[in-house]
């Protein structure tokens, strides 16, 4: 299939626009798009518009608004008819329940009402696309684009196409992202939860083993992560981390000497079960760590700080 060149798409229809769909209008608002949002809830247009409205200092203090708000909000279109906001989209940003069946009658119905040539992201954290495609009559514009919470702040999107997808597709995907200041990554091979939640899931699993093994507390185990390691994780990843932990022997010289003592934590790592003592335990020194702040209370504490250190680490600064 031939799709529209990414410099001609102007409009973008987000399918779905409960906290991850208005956080990703507010970010192609922010971009200069007109955004279709579709939803089925009563509350469904004042929720966006709130959160619009709420992330755009945040926006503009990273610089990623091109527009004010008002010019934003003009460009925010809000229906609950799936086929109206995609009759004339350019791109689509899907952001259904995490349930297969959901998804597969979702898309369809996307793939039905949007034109030829246009590709479709799906914000599916875990799902694979060939699984999503089942139902689609054009199942090769399909991509997964899934972003890290929030959209509009973070800037991580992994692009996955499935069994049909079109290698173009995937190809645009990537492109449009990087255009417009997203930092999409391509990963090669369909598995569960993609490649940065399972990483993040594996270091929840051995905190988590930590906790239930009585090694240190859940407040000790966080502070382990944001006082240590997480510190230059915000700067480079695990094996450029190492890389340098190596010397001027780099990466090979850290595998020939630690690779051994390492093999050996790998061995002892944990593989706890989410039960309901595990779950009191997580729960009680949650509580114990947030010391009396409510989630939204650590949610705008979170946004501060990495509004911060996106502000620190961005290329240039």
């Amino acid at each position: 299939m031939n799709y529209i060149a990414r410099t001609e798409a102007k409009v973008v229809a987000v399918i779905g626009a409960g906290t991850i769909g208005a956080s990703w209008s507010a970010w192609f608002l922010a971009r200069g798009f007109r955004v279709n949002a579709s939803d089925p809830s009563p509350e469904g247009e004042a929720f966006v518009r709130r959160f619009v409205a709420n992330a755009w200092p945040q926006l503009v203090e990273l610089e990623i608004a091109t527009i004010t708000l008002d010019e934003a909000l003009a460009r925010l279109v809000f229906t609950a008819d799936i086929a109206e906001a995609c009759k004339d989209a350019d791109f689509v940003q899907e952001n259904a329940p995490e349930r297969i069946e959901i998804k597969q009658e979702l898309l369809a119905r996307i793939d039905e009402h949007l034109p030829e040539g246009r590709v479709i992201g799906s914000s599916t954290s875990g799902l694979k696309a060939s699984d999503m495609q089942a139902r689609m009559a054009r199942p090769g514009r399909l991509v997964v684009a899934h972003p890290f919470n929030p959209p509009h702040l973070i800037p991580l999107v992994e692009i996955v196409g499935g069994r049909q997808t079109d290698e173009a597709a995937c190809d645009w995907a990537l492109g449009f992202y990087n255009d417009h200041g997203k930092r999409a990554i391509r990963v090669r091979k369909e598995v569960p939860g993609h490649i940065a939640n399972r990483l993040q899931a594996a270091l929840w699993r051995e905190a988590a083993h930590l906790v239930s093994d009585g090694v240190a507390s859940v407040s000790d185990v966080d502070a382990a992560i944001t006082e240590g390691p997480g510190l230059r994780w915000a700067i480079m990843g695990p094996h450029l981390t190492f890389h340098l932990a190596g010397g001027d022997g780099g990466i090979r010289h850290f595998a020939d000497h630690l690779g051994p003592a390492i093999k050996t934590w790998w061995d002892d790592l944990g593989a706890p079960v989410i039960d309901a003592r595990l779950t009191d335990m997580l729960e009680e020194g949650v509580r114990e760590e947030a010391g009396g702040r409510s989630t939204a209370d650590l949610a705008a504490e979170r946004d501060r700080k990495l509004i911060a250190l996106l502000k620190t680490v961005k290329p240039g600064a």
